[in-house]
Order: C-alpha cells, then sequence, then structure tokens
C-alpha cells in the first residue's frame, strides 16, 4: 500500500512541476476546498514570487492565506468581531509561519534579495535553481504549518 503524501509533500511536488508558490500550496488543498481546480489557480497564479515577482509578501503564505480565507472567511461587510477573528487567525498563521521559515513573511528576505522588484520572468527551474533556492522547503513548511493549524483550530478534520 502506497503511504499518503502530507500536504506540503504535496505542495513541494506542484511546486516542482512548475505551478508557483502560492498555486503550489493551494493546489495541496484542492481537496477540502470545493471549488474548480482551475478557479483555484488563477486566483493563486498572481501571488507567485511574492505577488508578481515582486519579492513582497511570499507567495506560499499568500496561498496558506487564500487556503484560510476560503475555508473560514466571511462574505459580509464585516467591521466588528468576526473580521477581528478572522485576521487574528490570519496573525497566528503569519507567526507560525515565520517561526518555520526563518522568522519572515517576506520573499526577498526569506530569498535573501537586497532588491524589492524583480524582473517579472520567471527563473529557470533547474538543478541550479533548486540548489541556491529555499522555496520548496517554504512551500512544504507552509502547507504543512497549515494543515496543523487548521485541524487545531477544527476548521477542517
Amino acid at each position: 500500500m502506497e503511504e499518503e503524501l502530507t500536504r506540503g509533500e504535496r505542495a513541494e511536488q506542484y511546486f516542482r512541476e512548475g505551478y508557483n508558490c502560492a498555486q503550489a500550496v493551494v493546489l495541496s488543498f484542492s481537496d477540502v476546498l470545493g471549488c474548480d481546480e482551475k478557479e483555484l489557480l488563477r486566483i493563486a497564479s498572481s501571488f507567485g514570487g511574492g505577488i508578481g515577482r515582486l519579492r513582497e509578501v511570499c507567495g506560499a503564505f499568500s496561498g496558506a492565506v487564500i487556503v484560510l480565507g476560503l475555508l473560514s472567511g466571511y462574505d459580509t461587510p464585516e467591521t466588528g468581531k468576526v473580521k477581528a477573528d478572522h485576521y487574528a487567525r490570519i496573525q497566528t498563521l503569519a507567526k507560525l509561519f515565520e517561526e518555520a521559515n526563518g522568522g519572515s513573511i517576506v520573499c526577498r528576505e526569506l530569498l535573501h534579495l537586497d532588491r524589492r522588484r524583480d524582473d517579472p520572468s520567471p527563473s529557470k527551474r533547474n538543478g541550479e535553481f533548486y540548489k541556491k533556492r529555499p522555496c520548496p522547503e517554504i512551500i512544504r513548511n507552509s502547507a504543512d504549518v497549515l494543515d496543523r493549524f487548521l485541524k487545531d483550530e477544527k476548521i477542517i478534520e
């Protein structure tokens, strides 16, 4: 019997197939989201590379936030407790992400880059890319952290 992959392992696998960091995390939760995978991929497509390679908020964290919003977000004009509770969950998730990934949710800080914006062309995914980038590990960590968080919060089983 084949052992089932963790969400983190699935997310890393999707990334290695060519999906961006946000897409990889979101896709690893597609079984519990109840949404069309193509729509999920389009929603997450802009968040790779720290949002369109701007090197801002890490795409793996953005993907986790997309999943959290789809599973437990609000859908009415909120200004009170519902919004505050949701934002508190996001902030807790950010802290957990930072603890697992070097103390930041910012792409350029995680990649040790000194520039904010980057060439919009994606890097070639080859052996050299995977040797020098922590992205596969960050993506794996992000999906696993999110999975534990969602289970601890009883948002998923």
